[in-house]
């Protein structure tokens, strides 16, 4: 690099704030950090889960009923590393900490950042509850009394709700009059900027990598259970009078008033129907021949407490031989190296990040679909 005072801590204190700034979903969800040791991509740590605890009415005659303290664990797999990567060359031109952040710092952390959002917005496979009409953009103040209502019927914790939006959703709300005058708040820049505003008791957000679902099914008509299913089941099996294609995991179906997600890519269909198809929750007692609906292709806009999921991350080990730096701040974990390409005879810069996300409590949180 030009400027031989510009050392790898240099880059990583100057990346790391960015990169905080930049990040919307982390920000808004449980994080399970430690620097007790170094991981690497692939291992599965154990993270504690929060503890969830029920008020109960004060019965003067039965007096106080105590309630057990029980911390559970899951298991969080390391799955991710984000990384922005460049040959020192492409910074020959920069002659200090400034031009740096503008070549490759800013632009660094908005890439990583954009990359860690889009992989934790995919935990929406994992949501279950659901409002609003596949293919239908949420345009109204009713799309957030629907996800409020839904929230409630599942005892969400009513502190801290918060709702994540595509750009088409927030093009929409923008042009409310309530939102256009509604507070503004965010602990960082970037959820200042997305902020839509607090509207009926959630923070609500913008982010471009909110996902869209497509299902696996071409066709389907009269789609039917096929077989009884016990209480307890965690799959069953469809039939239809017209049945193609496959569902794939994030798929919605709906039976009576209950709403599922399916968590694994079944068989494709055979003879108009799909055998073991997996679902979650549990499922009740089902009669042979109750009617289904299968929910299409959607936008999945979330709406959900913080505990609903888990943003996770460890530092990367120091790699032998070359420069490198670890920092931390705020929960997230960035490693900055300086090395050698010895294949290709060029010097690079790399930036990185481990990370994994996980589904904590899917009852905490709902899909507004779009």
């Amino acid at each position: 690099m030009a400027n031989q005072f510009v050392t790898i801590k240099d880059f990583a204190r100057a990346a790391m704030p960015r990169l905080i700034e930049h990040l919307v979903f982390p920000n808004l969800i449980h994080k399970d950090y430690s620097d007790d040791f170094a991981a690497r991509k692939g291992d599965t740590i154990q993270v504690r889960k929060p503890v969830v605890l029920e008020a109960r009415d004060f019965d003067p005659d039965q007096g106080v009923v105590a309630e057990d303290i029980v911390e559970s664990t899951v298991d969080v797999t390391l799955d991710r590393i984000a990384t922005v990567d460049v040959g020192i060359e492409a910074l020959q031109g920069a002659t200090s900490i400034d031009d740096l952040t503008r070549v490759f710092i800013d632009p660094a952390a908005a890439a990583l950042a954009q990359k860690i959002n889009a992989d934790g917005l995919q935990l929406y496979r994992d949501v279950y509850a659901a409002v609003g009409e596949a293919g239908k953009t949420p345009s109204s103040l009713a799309d957030f009394a629907a996800a409020r209502k839904q929230l409630n019927l599942q005892k969400v914790p009513v502190s801290g709700r918060v709702a994540v939006w595509d750009t088409e959703a927030d093009a929409a709300f923008i042009a409310l009059d309530p939102i256009v005058h509604a507070e503004k708040s965010g602990s960082t820049q970037a959820l200042r900027e997305g902020s839509i505003g607090r509207i009926m008791g959630m923070e609500n957000y913008m982010s471009q990598a909110v996902k869209y679902h497509e299902t696996g099914i071409t066709a389907a008509q009269a789609v039917k259970v096929n077989g009884k299913v016990e209480a307890g089941s965690a799959s069953l099996s469809l039939i239809g009078s017209a049945l193609t294609g496959k569902l794939v995991k994030g798929d919605l179906i709906k039976i009576g008033e209950n709403t599922y997600t399916v968590t694994a890519d079944s068989a494709p269909a055979s003879g108009n129907a799909i055998s073991d198809v997996s679902l979650s929750p549990c499922l009740p007692e089902i009669a042979d021949k109750t009617d289904v609906t299968l929910v299409g292709s959607h936008t999945a806009n979330l709406a959900f407490h913080p505990m609903a999921f888990a943003f996770v991350t460890r530092p990367l080990p120091a790699p032998g031989g070359v420069e490198s730096y670890v920092t931390h701040y705020n929960g997230v974990s960035l490693r900055v190296v300086r090395g050698y390409d010895m294949q290709h005879k060029r010097e690079m810069l790399s930036m990185d990040v481990l990370y994994g996300f996980k589904t904590l409590y899917p009852e905490l949180a709902v899909r507004v679909l779009g």
